[in-house]
């Protein structure tokens, strides 16, 4: 109210976090900034005498079985992979690695998973964090899965890399413009919709019509994007992820992914002011040449001609025995297990029915788990008139590991661990 009891409207206009205690850019020697790629995902950043990573899975998946990183990004180090932590808790345990105040802990199942680190700091959003007198990273929030998903700034001598990887619409739309280099997704792909989905409109026509259409809608998006930002250099670097067990050979055949020259001819067509890179295993690319001349040949060093961008063979018992453990555990050996796992997840207020068929680790072999759930706090079987009757059919051993632990359902769903069926075909938010 103002001092006439009149309503007063006031459109709150907060300054960028990014823009506080603005710094002005440095020269850079050449060789001072360096980018080399390693695989699809995973970003390194080489600051003379600091080396900062931000990224995904080396070696191994994120999801169960499923061959689909998803980075959270931090400095100096993070991959989401538990595979992989185990491997660097055994050489470097104290290692700094940041994270950002989601509202599901990064790190929830750290305890459990055995993994020992001891110097993990959960920084808030939006906040500068000092490394050192020259380097300062900002970690920021995605604006359509706060809970889990973040991107990230650093600056370097008063140069940024603004760094959103997967985020759907990171820092709810509002980003920095002309930073130095800008490093996104643009491949598509990641969940398991609609690939993992068959019966009703989800024939194969539907199904390809669907992802082409989806693929373009992504691809116009990322090229408008960088262009209304304005950045000097950008990087389509996140999205090079296989789906490379045998088992999920229709998974990859049917999920066709952007190409990231197309999406850079795309850029380059909107604004011939911006430099794009397309990264390559064995790549480096030298950012204090690129902002003196991007056309310098030095600026980028490609790899030898034929090197490999996809890993084309994988240890897979790796992974495969962990989840093969749970399927004879002794809890399966009660149907008591299926009444008590929904109550302790605590499903309920909700009319919904799930029939789960457990498929063994080959396609389409069905098990004797067979189960018919109802979850509006359970309440045992019901007969086929239900409401709503999703039925997925995951494989037995991944199923039974996430029950086992506790594990989040997005192990099955983006890991495309699931084949679904829903009727009536309603996409539920609950």
């Amino acid at each position: 109210m103002d001092e006439n009891n009149g309503l007063l409207l006031v459109e709150l206009n907060p300054p960028n976090p990014w823009d506080t205690e603005p710094r002005t850019s440095e020269n850079l020697a050449f060789g001072e900034v360096q980018s080399p790629t390693t695989h699809g995902q995973w970003y390194q950043m080489q600051l003379r005498d600091l080396i900062g990573s931000t990224g995904s899975n080396d070696p191994g998946p994120t999801h169960g079985r499923g061959h689909r990183p998803r980075p959270q990004l931090h400095l100096p180090l993070f991959l989401s992979s538990y595979p992989t932590l185990k491997k660097l808790a055994e050489k470097r345990p104290d290692v700094p690695i940041y994270v950002g105040k989601t509202e599901r802990p990064v790190f929830w199942f750290l305890d459990q998973s055995g993994v020992k680190l001891t110097n993990i700091n959960i920084v808030p959003f939006g906040v500068w964090q000092q490394v050192d007198k020259n380097l300062r990273f900002m970690i920021l929030m995605d604006g359509v899965h706060p809970e889990m998903d973040t991107c990230i700034i650093v600056e370097y001598k008063g140069h940024k890399i603004l760094n959103t990887v997967d985020c759907t619409r990171p820092n709810g739309g509002t980003l920095p413009e002309k930073v130095d280099i800008m490093m996104s997704d643009f491949a598509g792909g990641a969940s398991g919709f609609p690939m993992t989905f068959s019966g009703g409109k989800f024939t194969e026509e539907w199904k390809a019509q669907f992802i082409k259409t989806e693929r373009k809608k992504l691809l116009n998006y990322k090229a408008q994007l960088v262009a209304n930002l304005k950045p000097k250099i950008y990087c389509p670097f996140a999205g090079y992820f296989v789906e490379a067990h045998p088992s999920d050979k229709y998974i990859k055949e049917t999920n066709l992914k952007n190409d990231p020259d197309e999406l850079n001819r795309q850029i380059r067509k909107k604004s011939s002011d911006i430099s794009t890179w397309t990264p390559k295993p064995g790549a480096i690319l030298d950012l204090a040449r690129m902002l003196k001349d991007p056309t310098d040949s030095l600026g980028i060093s490609d790899p030898p001609a034929g090197t490999k961008i996809f890993k084309e063979s994988w240890d897979f018992d790796l992974y495969l025995n962990v989840l093969s453990v749970a399927i004879e555990d002794e809890v399966f050996r009660y149907p008591s297990w299926v009444k008590e796992y929904y109550t302790w997840a605590g499903f309920k207020g909700y009319n919904l029915v799930i029939r789960s068929f457990g498929l063994g680790n080959i396609p389409h072999r069905e098990s004797t788990n067979t189960m018919v759930i109802r979850r509006k706090g359970y309440k045992g079987c019901i007969s086929k008139s239900s409401p709503y009757t999703p039925r997925p059919q995951p494989r037995l051993s991944i199923m039974r590991h996430v029950v086992k632990h506790g594990l989040l359902w997005d192990d099955l769903y983006i890991g495309f661990q699931n084949r679904l069926q829903r009727d009536p075909d309603i996409y539920h938010h609950q």
